[in-house]
């Protein structure tokens, strides 16, 4: 008997989950409800609790969640009697804070630049005997150089005091206190804001409702949280495959959160960033004032039925009036996932072979789980919540890659084919794969649908080895047409791939074939396949204990071949017109084709030959004009040369004659070619 793994039951399972922020009324907390996230990296809050009378919430995020915060956060309180109010200290506010102070420790200063920017102030310093005065100044003196040769300055403190103006040393002052209460003061709140600043990463935002009397109040948002994963377990060891699936979640914040109803989202919504929390300013352009200079000269436009345009004006504003209407209500409902408030079995309800631990229901496009009991989780720890666990439609199988077989023998891939009868959708994921009371194999998966059908691959099987042998192929001529002297050939190209698969195992196994699309192809053989994809096809065989299989893929790719009939030599109209590919009817025609195209060309030829001719006779004429200019006309020699002349012009003229009937030959010739071409319609 084989051995199954035992999965730990999920149905009654709890864990507890982080917090992000945390909220209070006063002295009390307003406590998280329910959280949603989202595998696109952002996470939904709800805070609810109830408050009387008018009340002040305290949000507190880290500083790099205050955008998200501000760009989400929803307010509700039915019973408002006046508009709620946030306010939060800007990113700026502390080096403005210390600006405004009557002592500015916004630029780090130094005694030194504490005492220039204090002119005119009381002071009493200790150096080492007390000494009170008003401050005039500080100056720097050379005392010294330094062992590089740079000379070094000391600083020092000028006092007005009873006595007269006293100089001392910032080295030789002990301490010092102004004698303004208001200005120790201000320096005493100027360290206070920078040590709070610097011990704090965090911002809050004061929530004011308005209002009387006893109600409950919620507060939502959406900021930016780790994301949630997901992983598989499936054991094929059993008849019916156990597959079971747990949600991994991290707590990466400072607080705790107790009891929450939790709902994880998988979809892919926008989200994004818009740095709402640091202050923008623009800069403005500087004018003249209104009262300089004088008015500069301009012109008016013509006017037009004012009448009509307000009436057209009020309109407008009745229609962005109507537009603009919305209650706070609504928009909290907007803001929340309605997976969030289904508490409900869902889908997964109804699968009586899955037990669930979240009940699965759909988010608009996306799918959400909800995990049936609360949830609470200390900070900085991470969780594995349970999704699903019972039984899913797997078949194992082997699967041969076509194109890797092509390289040379393969050994084809172990692997299952899923059938999701879960009733959910499920996420992309990793699937860790038993099989015979062990481990098998690791697989992925992609976003798993309902009832879709999926395989995975979680090995290799080392007793089967795969080839695949690619034909050249063969092309067959389907249909010949004519028409306005072009010549179109559709051809059948044939492809034919051959795969041989060798089992050397003593079982029978489940084989499929994945065998590459050709572009443009028709499957011709076999004629049923297991299912296509966009790039292959899937063709389902049995593999035979200690057997070998050859499995044949034909494929038919139309080949368009298109000749213009006019411009072809004579070998390539005899090659075409002698292709027992080509219908007879077709053949015919282009025999007839060949038979002008070599009139033309004969009446070509002979017209080259008397040009030919007629330059071999004309360079005789200037070699005897030469001569006869070297001997003179009054000679023998001369006279024969005279005589020979007047033969050779006679027999140009002749040679002309034929040699304008041989043009018209000729053009006769190539327009009767051409004509016919013209006049094919086949």
């Amino acid at each position: 008997m084989k051995k199954s793994i035992c999965f730990i039951s999920v149905l009654f399972f709890t864990v507890s989950l982080f917090a992000q922020n945390s909220v209070s009324a006063g002295n009390a907390e307003l406590p998280v409800k329910r959280i949603a996230l989202f595998s696109s990296g952002v996470g939904y809050f709800e805070h609810s609790g109830t408050v009387s009378g008018s009340a002040e919430l305290t949000l507190t995020f880290e500083v790099g969640m205050v955008n998200d915060a501000l760009k989400s956060l929803v307010v509700g309180d039915p019973g408002q009697g006046a508009s709620p109010s946030v306010s939060y200290p800007s990113e700026d506010t502390l080096i403005r804070t210390l600006q405004s102070l009557g002592i500015d420790l916004s630029r780090n200063p130094g005694t030194a630049e504490i005492f220039a920017s204090q002119r005119g102030a009381e002071i009493e310093v200790s150096a080492p005997n007390p000494i009170s005065g008003r401050i005039l100044g500080v100056e720097r003196r050379a005392s010294a150089r330094s062992a590089f040769g740079d000379i070094v300055q000391d600083a020092f403190l000028s006092l007005s005091t009873n006595e007269g103006i006293r100089i001392i040393a910032l080295s030789d002052i002990a301490s010092f206190s102004f004698k303004d209460p208001a200005l120790n003061a201000d320096l005493k709140r100027a360290l206070d804001l920078i040590a709070a600043n610097r011990t704090t990463r965090n911002r809050s935002l004061l929530v004011r409702l308005p209002g009387s009397g006893s109600r409950t109040v919620s507060l939502s948002y959406v900021i930016a949280v780790p994301v949630w994963k997901v992983s598989y377990r499936l054991d094929l060891g059993q008849q019916q495959p156990l597959f079971q699936g747990w949600a991994i979640i991290d707590n990466n914040s400072d607080t705790d959160w107790n009891n929450v109803e939790l709902s994880l989202v998988s979809g892919r919504p926008v989200s994004f960033i818009q740095e709402l929390y640091p202050p923008y300013y623009f800069t403005r352009p500087t004018l003249p004032l209104a009262i300089a200079g004088s008015a500069q000269a301009g012109t008016y436009a013509g006017g037009y039925d004012r009448q009509e345009e307000a009436l057209v004006m009020r309109e407008r504003a009745l229609m962005d009036d109507s537009a603009v209407v919305y209650e706070m209500d609504t928009m909290a409902k907007a803001a929340a996932p309605s997976a969030a408030r289904n508490t409900g079995g869902g889908p997964a309800s109804n699968v009586t072979s899955v037990q669930t631990a979240a009940a699965g229901s759909a988010a608009g496009d996306q799918f959400a789980f909800t995990v049936k009991n609360p949830v609470t989780l200390n900070r900085r720890q991470s969780a594995m919540i349970p999704l699903v666990n019972g039984k899913m439609g797997a078949v194992k199988t082997l699967v041969l890659t076509g194109n890797k077989a092509l390289n040379g023998s393969i050994h084809p891939d172990l692997a299952a084919e899923l059938t999701n009868t879960t009733g959910m959708k499920l996420p992309a994921g990793p699937i860790t794969v038993f099989d015979g009371g062990s481990y098998a194999g690791d697989a992925l998966i992609e976003f798993f649908g309902e009832n879709d059908k999926r395989l995975i691959k979680y090995g290799e099987d080392l007793s089967v080895t795969g080839t695949a042998a690619l034909d050249s192929g063969t092309r067959l001529v389907s249909t010949v047409t004519i028409s306005g002297g072009v010549m179109m050939i559709n051809r059948r190209q044939i492809y034919e791939r051959t795969y041989t698969v060798k089992n050397t195992a003593s079982e029978t196994k489940r084989l499929i074939i994945e065998h590459p699309i050709t572009n443009n192809s028709t499957l011709l053989e076999p004629s049923k396949y297991l299912e296509k994809t966009d790039s292959l096809y899937r063709f389902e065989h049995t593999l035979r204990a200690n057997g070998e299989l050859v499995f044949k893929v034909r494929e038919e790719v139309p080949v368009a071949e298109r000749v213009v009939l006019g411009t072809l030599r004579t070998d390539s109209f005899v090659s075409y017109s002698t292709n027992q590919e080509i219908p007879a009817n077709v053949r015919t025609a282009l025999a007839r084709a060949v038979e002008l195209k070599r009139r033309n060309e004969a009446a070509v030829q002979a017209q080259n030959e008397l040009t030919a001719r007629r330059t071999r006779l004309v360079a005789e004429q200037d070699r005897i004009r030469q001569n006869l200019n070297a001997v003179g006309t009054g000679s023998d020699l001369g006279k024969e040369y005279m005589r020979r002349m007047t033969d050779l012009d006679n027999e140009i003229d002749g040679l002309n004659k034929e040699q304008e009937k041989a043009a018209e030959l000729v053009r006769s010739t190539q327009k009767e070619f051409d004509d016919y071409i013209a006049g094919l319609k086949l």
